[in-house]
């Protein structure tokens, strides 16, 4: 809905400007330039043709690409990656193209354009960076979309490779645009599986050994009635707090359901606890009056 009313927009705002350029006489003056540089109004149609095409092309490509449901990260990252490159693809058909079409010989036009075509050159050496950074990483997979990644200590997914950026996207729905070039020292957290990690209280007063006999059982039936994460393990006493014996509990999980992992094992760790009769001990405050 909203493409149909920008595209309804755009028509009106068309036909607006063509009707002023009329009563204002651009095209007279359009006409007066066409001949000083050899144009007819045969090639600016056929200019005009070209582009449609062209434009039309690039959408059928993208509606395609859209409709395409990749089952791994990999066909995901070439997924995003041919449609970022469509953009840039399209514009230099289209120019060069157009050259042609009203009679610029384009290899001349490069030729004598060498200088010019230096000092850009060295304008653009950090979108040339981007580019061909962006090249290397899809042939040596070093991530694609959908990875868990951390660069910069913002751990996110990566929803989009493109041929210039990286966009990553974390828990709480912020996006991170990196430009390709600067994706150094990338963590990736799906290359490997994870643990959730949980700590425990119990009140020094409780008998350890008796709940170390009964928590293999406990853990068997979490991770049977789990379907995130492994069976947990006890890996005993994790600290001495000044009111608490804190155990700790890990769970292997995939990345990206690490921290889902984490709150229900803390959850049914709780539960199980409670139903022993365990009361998980907090601080204190006596006050004392004379």
């Amino acid at each position: 809905m909203k493409k149909i009313l920008k595209l309804v927009i755009s028509i009106v705002i068309l036909i607006v400007l063509t009707g002023i350029a009329f009563w204002t006489n651009v095209f007279n003056d359009f006409q007066e330039v066409s001949y000083m540089l050899n144009i007819d109004y045969t090639d600016i149609i056929k200019v005009l043709i070209m582009i449609a095409f062209v434009v039309s092309i690039k959408w059928v490509i993208q509606i395609i690409l859209e409709n395409l449901k990749p089952k791994t990260n990999r066909g995901n990252t070439a997924k995003t990656l041919i449609n970022s490159a469509l953009q840039y693809i399209a514009v230099i058909i289209m120019l060069c193209w157009g050259f042609v079409l009203i009679g610029v010989n384009v290899g001349t036009v490069l030729a004598s354009v060498g200088i010019v075509a230096l000092i850009i050159g060295f304008g653009a050496e950090s979108l040339i960076e981007d580019v061909i950074t962006g090249i290397f990483m899809l042939f040596e997979n070093q991530y694609n979309v959908g990875d868990i990644i951390e660069v910069d200590n913002f751990r996110g997914k990566v929803t989009t490779i493109g041929i210039r950026t990286t966009v990553i996207e974390d828990t709480g729905g912020n996006k991170k645009i990196v430009n390709n070039a600067a994706m150094k020292n990338i963590l990736n957290r799906s290359k490997i599986s994870s643990k959730a990690v949980s700590d425990i209280g119990i009140s020094y007063d409780d008998d350890l050994e008796k709940l170390e006999r009964v928590l293999p059982e406990i853990l068997k039936k979490i991770g049977e009635e789990s379907s995130i994460m492994e069976m947990p393990q006890y890996l005993g006493v994790q600290e001495l707090q000044s009111s608490a014996l804190v155990l700790r509990f890990v769970a292997e999980v995939d990345e990206i359901n690490i921290f889902a992992a984490q709150r229900e094992l803390n959850r049914k760790l709780y539960l199980e606890f409670k139903k022993l009769g365990y009361v998980i001990p907090y601080d204190q405050l006596d006050v004392h009056t004379v």
